[in-house]
C-alpha cells in the first residue's frame, strides 16, 4: 500500500508524490497516544451464621473512567453449610463483576485504527476497529464440597463457570513483539479443581491437586485492533487444557531428621497457536489442501521448535521439513505438537495441543541439621526434570511466544537459621 512504503526504510531514493507521504524519503513512523485510567468502587460485606449455615453477603458499585466509562452494580453471594454428621461442608457462591480491559497498550488497541497508518498495516491482515475496549460484565458460580474421611483424608472439589460479555485477550502487533488487548462478543469459562490431603502420618504426608478448564471465546471481536479467527465462530484460547495433576509425596523416617520428597507433574496439553494441518479450519497456507499441508507460513526455526518432520525429515533451525513448503498429511507430524488427523481439526472440539507431558522432581533435606535450638543449620538438595524430559509449555501464543518446560537442574541450598 502506498501509505505504508512512506515508511518502508528499504526504499532509499526519493519517493513519488502519488504515494502522498507526508516527505520526500522514507522515514520512521511515531505512534503518539495518552489516557488516563480512573476506577473507584464502594462495597458493602456482611457475614451471617444462622446454626449450620454460613452467608455472605456483598454489594459493590464499580465506576470506570478510561478511554469509555462504565459503572456497575455487583451483588455477590455465598452460602456454606457443614453437615456434622458426615464432616462435610457444601458451599456455592454467585458473583458479578466489571471486567475491565487490560492496561498494557490500551491507548494503541482502543484509537490505533483511527489512525491511518495503523489502520493500513492492520488492514492487511484482517478488519481493524476503531471502537474503543470498554468494560465487561461478567457472571461467575462456584459450587463445591468439603468432605473429611477420617483423620486421614480430606477432599475438596469445585466446580466454576464463568460467562462473560465483553471478553478480553492479548493479540500482536503485526509480526512485532508488541501485544495488545483486544476484546470479543464474549466468552464461556467452565472448569474444576480438586484437592485430597493425607495429613502427616507416621512421617509420611502426601496431597494430589488436578484440575480442568474450558476457554472458549465467540466471535466477533468488537474491539481493538487485530483479525477474527477465520472459519469459525468459537475457539479456545491457550491456557484450555483438558486435564492436569500434580501429585507429591513426602516422607520423614523421623522426628527431626532427614525428609524425602517426590513430585510428579501430568498435563494433557494446553491449545498451542497456529499449527499447520490439513482440513477442517487447520492454519493451512494457501496451496494446502485436504490432504497436504502447506507450512510456509513457518521458519525452519518455527518448525523446529514445533518438532515437525516430514517423513524422515525433521526440522532444524535452518533446514525446514521440506524445500517446497508441502507435505502429505499422511507424513507429516510432530514430536512435541498434538496435531489433529487431516480433516478432523475444529476450533472449539478439536484444536492443536501442546503434546501431554510427564514430569518429575525428587528432592531431600534436613531442616536441623545439628538439632539446635537457637541456631540451626539446614540443608537441602532438589532435582527439576530428573528424566529431562524435552517438551513445550506453549507454542506461538499470542501473549508469551512460545516455551520449553525447562530441563534438568539441580539446586543445593544451604541456610542458617538464627
Amino acid at each position: 500500500m502506498p501509505l505504508l512504503g512512506c515508511y518502508d526504510l528499504t526504499r532509499t531514493g526519493s519517493l513519488p508524490g502519488s504515494d502522498g507521504c507526508p516527505g520526500s524519503r522514507s522515514g520512521s513512523y511515531t505512534f503518539n497516544g495518552s489516557g488516563d485510567i480512573k476506577e473507584v468502587a464502594l462495597f458493602f460485606q456482611d457475614n451471617i451464621t444462622v446454626k449450620n449455615w454460613n452467608f455472605n453477603l456483598g454489594l459493590r458499585l464499580d465506576g470506570y473512567n478510561g478511554i469509555t466509562t462504565s459503572t456497575q452494580l455487583e451483588p455477590r453471594l455465598g452460602a456454606a453449610y457443614h453437615i456434622k454428621a458426615t464432616h462435610s461442608v457444601v458451599r456455592f457462591s454467585y458473583a458479578r463483576t466489571m471486567e475491565t480491559p487490560f492496561n498494557e497498550n490500551l491507548v494503541l488497541s482502543s484509537l490505533g485504527c483511527n489512525d491511518p497508518v495503523v489502520s493500513a498495516l492492520m488492514s492487511t491482515l484482517g478488519a481493524c476497529s476503531a471502537t474503543p475496549l470498554s468494560p465487561g460484565t461478567r457472571n461467575e458460580f462456584h459450587a463445591g464440597l468439603q468432605q473429611a474421611f477420617g483423620k486421614y483424608l480430606t477432599v475438596d472439589g469445585e466446580y466454576i463457570w464463568k460467562y462473560t460479555h465483553g471478553a478480553y485477550d492479548f493479540s500482536i502487533f503485526g509480526s512485532t513483539p508488541i501485544t495488545f488487548p483486544i476484546e470479543w462478543d464474549h466468552s464461556k469459562i467452565p472448569g474444576y479443581a480438586v484437592r485430597a490431603t493425607v495429613p502427616n502420618v507416621h512421617g509420611l504426608s502426601a496431597f494430589v491437586v488436578f484440575s480442568s478448564v474450558a476457554a472458549r471465546f465467540f466471535t466477533p471481536q468488537v474491539s481493538g485492533i487485530g483479525s477474527t479467527p477465520e472459519g469459525s465462530t468459537v475457539f479456545r484460547i491457550d491456557h484450555d487444557e483438558v486435564f492436569n495433576q500434580t501429585t507429591h509425596v513426602q516422607y520423614q523416617p523421623w522426628k527431626n531428621g532427614p525428609w524425602f520428597g517426590f513430585t510428579w507433574r501430568y498435563d494433557s496439553g494446553q491449545v498451542a497457536g497456529q499449527v499447520p494441518c490439513a482440513g477442517g479450519n487447520c492454519n493451512n497456507g494457501p496451496d494446502g489442501t485436504d490432504s497436504v499441508v502447506d507450512f510456509s507460513g513457518l521458519s525452519p526455526d518455527q518448525q523446529f521448535q514445533a518438532g515437525l518432520f516430514c517423513g524422515s525429515v525433521h526440522a532444524t533451525p535452518t533446514t525446514p521439513i521440506s524445500a517446497s513448503g508441502l507435505c502429505p498429511a499422511s507424513q507429516y507430524g510432530s514430536t512435541l505438537l498434538k496435531i489433529p488427523a487431516a480433516g478432523t481439526e475444529n476450533d472449539d472440539h478439536n484444536p492443536p495441543r501442546i503434546a501431554p507431558r510427564n514430569l518429575f522432581d525428587v528432592a531431600m533435606g534436613d531442616d536441623n541439621l545439628f538439632h539446635g535450638e537457637r541456631y540451626k543449620l539446614s540443608a537441602r538438595l532438589a532435582v527439576a526434570n530428573v528424566t529431562n524430559r524435552e517438551a513445550l509449555y506453549n507454542f506461538l501464543s499470542t501473549f508469551s511466544g512460545t516455551h520449553y518446560v525447562s530441563p534438568r537442574a539441580l539446586t543445593a541450598t544451604i541456610s542458617f537459621h538464627f
